[in-house]
């Protein structure tokens, strides 16, 4: 059994990014999408079927064609990921900040004193 695929193997390829950045100004369909990059419709239809599996775009069929369109609900699991690691470094530039305050107020009373 294949384990299902997350959002972050999703984005993980600058490909299936670009991708997601395209339908998600407005929905394309397939060909529109493979004629934006130098790569056979069969690898921009695996792409975009990755894309399916980890729910960051739905297709639907319009006659003939086939259009993607963004589902970006899914981009809020990456999104907390990453907000606990700038909360960190947040941190860590205020501390730095505060000690470089330190430094700069006992160098200007270090000087009064020469």
């Amino acid at each position: 059994m294949e384990a299902r695929r997350d959002v972050f193997q999703a984005i993980a390829d600058p490909t299936r990014r670009q991708i997601i950045d395209m339908v998600a100004r407005e929905s394309l369909n397939l060909n529109t999408i493979a004629g934006n990059f130098n790569m056979s419709r069969q690898a921009i239809s695996l792409h975009v079927k990755i894309l399916e599996e980890c729910g960051l775009v739905s297709i639907r069929q319009q006659g003939r064609e086939r259009y993607c369109e963004a589902q970006l609900d899914q981009l809020t699991e990456i999104a907390e990921w990453v907000e606990q690691y700038r909360r960190h470094w947040e941190r860590k530039l205020d501390s730095l900040e505060r000690y470089l305050e330190k430094l700069k107020k006992e160098r200007k009373h270090g000087n009064k004193r020469k």
